[in-house]
């Protein structure tokens, strides 16, 4: 007597087989289960298949994405951005995956397309990521670093020379026509000639980076949100101070970084490293590039005016700062 398997072996295709078999196997009152199907080979189970993107890369985080795999967490997950800490030797870094219509951050990998194309999705807080090796994977997706991006700006020279009507244009679009500098206020700062931007201006006329430091412990993590306008306002100051070429740029941007550490959010945090060592924004670069001459400064200033609810304003005010400082700092008495 032939067994089940026996007496359909060779006769047609796998299906037919499987198929007859369980057909036999109930009819000879033997319990049949299904078995799952072997994936064809190479194949990854669904679950695990990851959607790879090519973004263009900041250098400002190249160390990061090149060196080590290593874990790292969600730090904050928007349309537009998805932002990530990821532990190192000196502390916890911040690289973010940004969409091509975000302010281009220097700590970014700017994706091809715009947030409306919902290349981003949805990441809770504290989710899993990884990062190096090239890559960054963060649920479904893995992002590879497909070209790189300087966030330094390349100015003319160590001490560049900005043209003056670029200047006042730069100021009126901040401050407004005719108003004046001290009658300009930012949400979440104190306003008034005891709050830290009069402090500030204060500084400014008296050429001291001193003093001006001294105002920095009032302004850092001051302000709502992830990126606090304070800590903006001495992003654009610090990142200003070092490309045009104050003599003090160093020992200034030093003492920023140090005050910022446990006092502000990671993400500012970072931006704050970043502006020490000349590393901004897109649009922050754009602008000082249309001060030397170096491309249309009137589009330049609008796009960083516009970018964020109050960071491009805040970083707009501290390049102006910076510019009156070494101005005054480096001209002849």
């Amino acid at each position: 007597m032939r067994t089940i398997d026996e007496s359909i072996s060779g006769h047609g295709d796998a299906t037919t087989r499987e198929a007859a078999r369980d057909g036999r196997a109930a009819r000879a009152g033997v319990p049949t289960f299904p078995l799952p199907r072997a994936s064809a080979p190479g194949l990854p189970h669904p679950r695990t298949v990851h959607t790879t993107v090519p973004a263009q890369a900041s250098t400002g985080v190249a160390e990061l994405l090149r060196g080590p795999v290593r874990a790292a967490r969600v730090l904050l997950s928007v349309p537009a951005a998805v932002y990530l800490t990821v532990p190192t030797a000196q502390g916890n870094d911040v690289v973010g995956v940004l969409t091509s219509d975000a302010a281009r951050l220097p700590l970014g990998c700017v994706l091809f397309r715009p947030a409306n194309g919902r290349p981003l999705v949805a990441v809770p807080s504290g989710a899993p990521a990884r990062v190096g090796g090239g890559k960054l994977v963060v649920g479904d997706l893995t992002v590879s670093a497909a070209a790189w991006w300087d966030p330094r700006p390349k100015l003319p020279t160590a001490r560049p020379a900005l043209l003056p009507e670029g200047v006042r244009q730069l100021r009126t679009a901040l401050y407004g026509e005719g108003v004046p500098h001290s009658a300009f206020v930012l949400p979440g700062l104190p306003s008034g000639p005891s709050g830290p931007l009069a402090a500030l201006r204060g500084a400014v006329r008296r050429a001291d980076l001193d003093a001006a430091l001294r105002t920095a412990t009032r302004l850092v993590g001051l302000g709502p949100g992830l990126t606090p306008a304070g800590d903006d306002v001495l992003a654009g100051l610090t990142a200003g101070l070092v490309l045009l070429g104050h003599p003090s740029a160093e020992r200034f941007a030093a003492g920023v970084t140090s005050l910022a550490n446990g006092r502000t959010t990671e993400l500012s945090r970072a931006l704050l490293r970043h502006a020490a060592a000349g590393r901004v924004s897109g649009e922050f670069a754009a602008v000082l590039r249309g001060l030397v001459g170096d491309g249309s400064l009137a589009p330049a200033v609008d796009a960083l005016l516009g970018s964020g609810s109050t960071s491009g304003r805040a970083l707009a005010l501290g390049m102006c700062t910076a510019i009156d400082l070494v101005d005054r700092t480096t001209r002849p008495r």
